[in-house]
């Protein structure tokens, strides 16, 4: 992948060639920021940059080596990513199980999210970690010499999904790593990386995508057309990734919707009603069923129902999106029901749900939790 071919980060790309034209690059570096803003696709592009740095742009040998490079394919390019154990992979699944995987994934889609990874792997239904046993591997590799005599380049994408035992084995490396290595953790959660690990990093933050790159990109890579590609952008929120399920009419947001139109309409009546209650209990342990990755996706997909509800009920339409394929629900009736007076609440307890469903937590009873606060929060009334 080509500097060119990455979605907008402008500044970003100018700075990472010129680290490597002045052959400053640091060892250790931590990108951090949203997978749909491009993160791995920029991650690619400056290894692809500076791993054929050696050849002259016009030769045999550097074509050779960019298409190695952006086939995924270049011996001195490694990838660590997060896994879990399949019908083929009983136990001890570390990344080398999946590498073909792995390639037609980044090659399909280099935005995609770790869903999406996990999705292609048919294991949404579990977390995807790194384990210790990758640790081994990333040590065993790195220690050996680099096949073309260049840089030995690993990228560990998700970092935040090293366990702490992974992440204390590879903290020597990350100190004091051989010469002419490079690696990148990749992150959008930066704070789940163990403090010792991060410190040693020097950290590049990726902004969202602006509307009009992702237009632009809509327009000339997918071929869409300009007012289409216009509203999508809009729905995008610098997310490129989430731009493209869009496109595609991604049937996740169907489920989601139903998902959620059930949740509220019970919780408002829940209050003083134990039959609603009863209800909302049948309904979290429905969703409790459905994994934990999807459980996570769909609370991201009720915080941004909340914030549309509220740009509606202050009337700002113009960052307006949301179209409801339920006829029997209507943004606008829902709309005054969401203010300045319960969405902070409502946005703190889904995400503290979405923390606790992440640390491995009991789902029933933190989507019982979550929803008993909504038939509270829900019916507040919005101070004068």
């Amino acid at each position: 992948m080509d500097f060119s071919e990455v979605i907008g980060q402008k500044h970003l790309k100018s700075h990472l060639i010129k680290t490597i034209e002045n052959g400053r690059i640091p060892h250790a570096q931590l990108f951090v920021g949203n997978a749909g803003s491009g993160l791995l696709p920029l991650a690619i592009a400056y290894v692809a940059e500076l791993l054929c740095s050696s050849h002259e742009k016009s030769s045999e040998s550097y074509k050779n080596c960019r298409k190695k490079v952006d086939n995924l394919s270049h011996p001195d390019l490694h990838f660590i990513y997060p896994v879990n154990t399949n019908d083929s992979i009983k136990k001890n699944a570390v990344s080398a199980n999946f590498s073909q995987e792995w390639r037609s994934f980044v090659l399909n889609n280099p935005y995609g999210s770790l869903f999406d990874w996990l999705q292609s792997l048919g294991i949404e239904n579990k977390q995807g970690n790194i384990s210790v046993n990758e640790a081994q591997d990333l040590l065993k590799t790195l220690a050996l010499k680099s096949y073309e005599g260049g840089y030995k380049v690993m990228i560990i994408w998700m970092a935040d999904k090293m366990n702490t035992e992974c992440s204390n084995k590879i903290l020597k490396i990350v100190e004091e790593p051989p010469a002419k290595t490079l690696l990148l953790l990749l992150t959008e959660s930066e704070e789940q990386i163990i403090t010792t690990i991060r410190s040693r990093c020097q950290k590049i933050q990726l902004p969202l995508l602006s509307e009009s790159d992702i237009l632009n990109s809509l327009v000339e890579k997918r071929s869409v057309p300009e007012a289409k590609a216009a509203n999508i952008s809009r729905q995008a929120n610098g997310d490129f990734n989430k731009a493209l399920h869009i496109l595609e009419n991604d049937s996740d947001d169907l489920v989601f919707e139903e998902w959620f139109v059930s949740w509220v309409r019970t919780a408002f009546r829940a209050k003083g009603n134990k039959g609603a209650i009863n209800e909302l209990l049948v309904w979290s342990e429905s969703i409790a069923g459905k994994g934990r990755e999807t459980q996570k996706k769909f609370l991201s997909y009720c915080n941004e129902i909340f914030r549309q509800a509220l740009l509606k009920n202050y009337k700002a339409d113009s960052l307006l999106y949301f179209e409801s394929a339920n006829s029997g629900f209507s943004i606008e009736k829902f709309a005054p029901f969401i203010h300045q007076n319960n969405i902070f609440e409502i946005t703190e307890a889904i995400e503290e749900a979405s923390y606790h469903i992440e640390r491995n937590g009991n789902a029933k009873i933190i989507l019982t939790d979550l929803s008993i606060k909504l038939t509270r929060l829900i019916h507040k009334k919005e101070l004068a």
